[in-house]
């Protein structure tokens, strides 16, 4: 899902990471006992985050350190190239910071070293503070335990061509919300418009996988599971799709620039976006502005996509007490939802989305984009499995190509792209 480009320049919410290598180790960590007093130099690592925000974070940092006197918190801030790769040979040589800001794909391998502290025994007590999906989303399959706080949180409507539906003899003031409604609507669309209306402008991806009710992984984490017969259902649909020119012909190499500008040229009648990409509609194509609708992201669960950042424990911090504190303190409700007014984001804490300013609309673009997405995030789920890395939705991408253009069918594709998600999994 293609999310607001300054959110995501801003806080690396979607940043591109690599896999990480520092897999060896055991699982767990050396000790979960976080208790005594709360005091010490610890250092806090942050993601691409020091340009725009360094009066809130040196803000938040001064209130933990006249909170706890005799606490004293130094704050690093990395690029985003290349943040993958500094964690793991911070983590191969013993140098990893206190607190560090991670996406629960970069937790796996730090917990399976055993340098992610379980925050279900050293910190139970926070648990109740968060929403259930986002503290679930740093838990690593077949193993116990949850590995970071919960963050920040980002998703997005989906948008639509009231104008394409109602010339198709839709209802425009029905918009599809479920795959099957999707997969229906969008023949119909093709059909009327003589294969010049794409539905959709993008292959599949893990999340519609997720989103559609399929089995992403086996229970123990050994092994990738999107190849059920919910997966082959839902590619199934995308070849019929692709075929009657209701997946727009060049999805099978879109990025979500060129899928964002073939909507505006409304060639395309669906595409996730974002309050500012309303903004845009605006000023670059009014006669789509005049005809947006905005509707949930489209899932077959009932629960849609987030994407969420976290803030792990150095399991082997020699101030731990310190670091948990920390860690909790920057990520608590008056913090989030501090941050949360400064960038478009969302809090992950329980009740924060309650908050007027995320369900009060005041008749702009951005806050109906807003409350739209605040809504669907209280029940979302993070549907990238922790362990899905970069390469692995390569794979998937190629082997779905291959199935789009009738070179295997899609059983035989996804197939092919669990064993390769697999190998990448025991090379881990």
């Amino acid at each position: 899902m293609h999310i607001s480009r300054r959110a995501v320049a801003a806080a690396a919410v979607l940043a591109t990471v690599l896999p990480l290598s520092a897999c060896g180790g055991g699982s767990g960590s050396d000790s979960s006992d976080a208790s005594g007093k709360v005091e010490g130099k610890i250092t806090f690592q942050t993601w691409n985050l020091q340009a725009n925000f360094k009066d809130y974070f040196n803000g938040v940092i001064a209130d933990f350190e006249k909170k706890y006197p005799g606490t004293e918190v130094k704050w690093v801030d990395r690029p985003g190239e290349g943040y993958a790769d500094k964690i793991s040979a911070d983590a191969a040589g013993g140098t990893l910071p206190d607190v560090v800001n991670v996406s629960p794909d970069l937790v796996a391998p730090l917990a399976k070293a055993g340098l992610a502290l379980d925050l279900d025994k050293a910190a139970p007590q926070y648990r109740k503070e968060y929403l259930d999906g986002a503290w679930k989303s740093h838990q690593i399959p077949g193993t116990e335990g949850t590995y970071a706080f919960p963050w920040y949180l980002n998703t997005g409507p989906m948008f639509y061509n009231k104008r394409l539906f109602k010339d198709a003899g839709l209802d425009p003031q029905k918009p599809p919300t479920t795959y099957d409604e999707v997969f229906a609507d969008g023949l119909k669309l093709a059909e009327k418009s003589h294969g010049k209306v794409a539905t959709l402008a993008n292959v599949p991806t893990i999340e519609d996988f997720g989103r559609y009710g399929g089995q992403l992984m086996n229970k123990e984490g050994t092994g990738f599971a999107f190849n059920d017969a919910k997966g082959v259902e839902l590619l199934t649909h995308y070849k019929e799709l692709y075929d009657a020119k209701a997946l727009d012909p060049q999805a099978l190499t879109a990025t979500p620039e060129s899928s964002g500008h073939k909507f505006l040229t409304e060639s395309v009648a669906m595409n996730p976006g974002s309050a500012l990409d309303l903004a845009n509609f605006k000023k670059q194509a009014p006669s789509l502005y005049k005809n947006i609708g905005i509707t949930d992201q489209v899932s077959s669960t009932g629960k849609a996509n987030m994407y969420v950042m976290g803030v792990t424990v150095n399991a082997q911090s020699k101030r731990k007490p310190a670091a948990v504190a920390f860690a909790h303190y920057v990520t608590d409700a008056a913090r989030q939802m501090e941050f949360a007014k400064q960038v478009a984001i969302f809090p992950s804490t329980a009740g924060s989305l309650d908050d007027p300013y995320f369900t009060k609309e005041d008749g702009t673009d951005e806050t109906r984009v807003r409350v739209a997405a605040a809504k669907s995030l209280k029940t979302a789920v993070n549907y990238t499995p922790v362990l899905f890395s970069e390469q692995m939705k390569t794979e998937l991408r190629n082997q779905i190509a291959k199935a789009l253009q009738g070179k295997q069918s899609p059983k035989e594709a996804l197939d092919n792209a669990v064993k390769a998600c697999d190998r990448l999994l025991q090379q881990s």
